[in-house]
């Protein structure tokens, strides 16, 4: 009996060891390739290129933005000179998006944080209470906002300003000083980043003003689900009909539908669309009973995937001003 259990235990004793030394083994491959991960390539760069490059990265300073719009424009002004990060994702709906701990975790080291005000983040104003001392800088200052005229924010302003090319450069404009201030060391590539990118916003007001100017007066009627492109609309002589003013719990009630249903028979209205954040649903019943054409969905809250068609604001804007005018025009 003692030489069975002596047998025994010897047996244990020689799994454990094969399974220690197997544990071992695999925790040093792990440290291994974490720690080559976290290097940098150093084949052709010398000890002092190694630790100029870990100091550039370590004292680059972080800014956070409330959607990933204004955290493109930021990253055009800024460059490699700053770190940026967005608080909500690609895709989500701002104006009741719900922050997470890791959402305030990540804002808290930040030197700035950029947001667009005029009641679009509602959430905001609690999220930044919780952040302690980050300045924070509204980049809606020195627009004219467009009251809205129905609903629960009648009279207030509609906050989707940087729809329109014009307003967009007054974003710019904003981050600019903002960035220049937090960082006047690199005031001058600020500037001249800033500077090249309001030339492509330049140049999408021309070539949109240009399209637009095509349009007979019966022609100039904007049909959406959410009330998005007012300020696109006054920059741009357009007429705008939508389903309801802003914040998407609001959208497709059968009195909403019948509205607007209304207006495009009355008006001749051939194309109506939607946003890419909500349901298309309502308005695709408006084509279906006006005779008019679904011209699909235009990006207004956030950006697309890289693989997406409109992963920066440039191509959001480009995107939503060709669908308008090929829509408007019966193309």
């Amino acid at each position: 009996m003692t030489s069975s259990l002596s047998f025994g235990i010897g047996k244990i004793a020689v799994k454990l060891k094969r399974y220690s030394l197997i544990m071992a083994v695999a925790l040093a491959l792990c440290i291994s390739s974490c720690n080559s991960e976290n290097q940098i390539d150093s084949t052709d760069s010398s000890p002092n290129e190694i630790a100029t490059n870990v100091e550039q990265k370590n004292s680059k300073k972080k800014v956070v933005t409330t959607f990933t719009i204004l955290a493109d424009m930021a990253r055009n002004v800024g460059g490699d000179k700053l770190e940026v990060k967005s608080i909500t994702r690609i895709g989500a709906e701002i104006h009741g998006y719900e922050p997470t701990p890791s959402d305030l975790t990540q804002a808290q080291d930040a030197e700035l944080i950029l947001y667009n005000g005029m009641n679009l983040e509602r959430w905001f104003e609690q999220f930044y209470k919780n952040l302690g001392d980050v300045e924070s800088v509204l980049l809606t200052e020195g627009i004219e906002g467009i009251p809205i005229s129905e609903g629960p924010y009648k009279d207030k302003f509609n906050p989707h300003a940087w729809m329109s090319p014009k307003n967009a450069l007054i974003y710019v404009e904003n981050i600019r000083k903002a960035f220049v201030k937090i960082d006047p060391a690199n005031a001058d590539t600020y500037n001249t980043n800033a500077e090249a990118y309001s030339k492509k916003l330049q140049a999408i007001d021309r070539k949109l003003q240009e399209d637009l100017a095509r349009l007979s007066p019966q022609q100039r009627y904007l049909v959406t689900c959410e009330g998005a492109f007012s300020y696109l609309a006054r920059d741009y002589g357009l007429k705008e009909i939508y389903m309801w003013a802003i914040n998407a719990e609001s959208q497709s009630t059968p009195k909403q539908i019948q509205n607007v249903i209304k207006a495009v028979k009355a008006n001749s209205i051939p194309t109506v669309f939607c946003e890419s954040t909500v349901s298309s649903e309502g308005q695709k019943q408006v084509a279906k009973e006006t005779g008019s054409r679904f011209g699909g969905n235009l990006y207004v809250d956030s950006l697309s995937t890289k693989d997406g068609p409109v992963p920066t604001f440039i191509d959001l804007l480009q995107y939503d001003a060709e669908t308008i005018t090929k829509g408007l025009l019966g193309k």
